[in-house]
């Protein structure tokens, strides 16, 4: 019966893995954005959104998903965040691209603020919590480009 408690605990480390909160830290990057989004917020009088680990992780893997395809998509992200565990009422979905250097969080949240949709979920007050994801590889011919994905939830 040694075998039992070695599964057990096999199990338990990855479970503990998975669920850690370092596991979805935001890297410098993703900071930035979420920093970004938030003082427009406040610039409007909107709650901070929080960072969400589910969100996050959703958010990173559609980013290098992105990248590795080479196209700029949705699909259904309703449907993929679930997938994810993400089990919200209301959930929307911002994402762009920027070629080596343009990639600054302002200029991402200033040119979502151009787009009524993305400008809507942005701005939207029952939104509560975000994941951001940022993945950097060559895009559309662009070496360097950073693909994000912001998920809202609320």
């Amino acid at each position: 019966m040694p075998t039992r408690p070695v599964i057990a605990l096999a199990v338990a480390l990855v479970l503990l893995a998975v669920a850690s909160p370092a596991s979805a830290a935001l890297t410098p990057s993703e900071q930035a954005l979420l920093r970004a989004v938030n003082a427009t917020r406040a610039s409007r009088s909107l709650p901070a959104l929080r960072p969400d680990a589910t969100l996050t992780r959703a958010a990173r893997t559609h980013s290098r998903t992105l990248l590795a395809h080479d196209v700029l998509a949705h699909g259904d992200f309703a449907a993929r965040l679930h997938s994810f565990g993400a089990t919200y009422r209301l959930l929307g979905e911002n994402l762009a691209w920027a070629s080596a250097g343009a990639a600054q969080a302002r200029a991402i949240v200033g040119m979502w603020l151009k787009s009524a949709p993305h400008r809507e979920n942005l701005l939207r007050p029952s939104f509560r919590r975000i994941g951001v994801g940022t993945a950097v590889g060559e895009f559309r011919g662009y070496g360097g480009s950073t693909v994000i994905t912001a998920d809202f939830a609320g």
